[in-house]
């Protein structure tokens, strides 16, 4: 089982960092991830959501299984390529000084037929990476 854990503090208000990472078009800001959104008939941050994202050498369906606004929001990677069994995904949402604190937790592994502890050892860094991005995404888009 790998578990990722990025932090990161955000210099904007709590509601418009939420809102930011809530969208999944902010996932493009991982250079893997080519295209991100929500699959047809959803627009919101719901509980039930699909999001679907598009990467290089990957594909996900992602089912937003918690919303708290703007305090935390949790994911369960519903289908893939690769496989993936996700435990689910949080980003929680806190004040600090005058900016937002991001906590961004997220467990899986990838069963043996789907490359399992190899896989993984590639998945973890890319996976990593990607989280922080996203993270440095936010924040150049909202820190003035």
């Amino acid at each position: 089982m790998v578990q990722i854990r990025v932090e990161r503090t955000i210099a904007a208000p709590q509601e418009r960092v939420f809102d930011w990472l809530a969208d999944p078009r902010g996932l493009t800001a991982a250079p893997l991830v080519l295209k991100a959104g929500f699959a047809k008939g959803w627009s919101a941050p719901e509980v039930g959501a699909l999001r679907e994202v598009i990467g290089v050498g990957m594909w996900f369906r992602e089912e937003m299984t918690a919303v708290d606004a703007p305090n935390s929001y949790s994911y369960l990677i519903v289908r893939s390529f690769p496989p993936f069994d996700h435990d689910g995904g949080t980003l929680t949402f806190s004040p600090d000084g005058d900016g937002t604190h991001v906590d961004w937790v997220t467990s899986y592994s990838h069963p043996a037929r789907g490359g399992g502890k190899l896989l993984e050892a590639v998945s973890a860094p890319l996976l990593r990476s990607s989280f922080n991005a996203v993270l440095a995404g936010c924040a150049k888009a909202l820190e003035h």
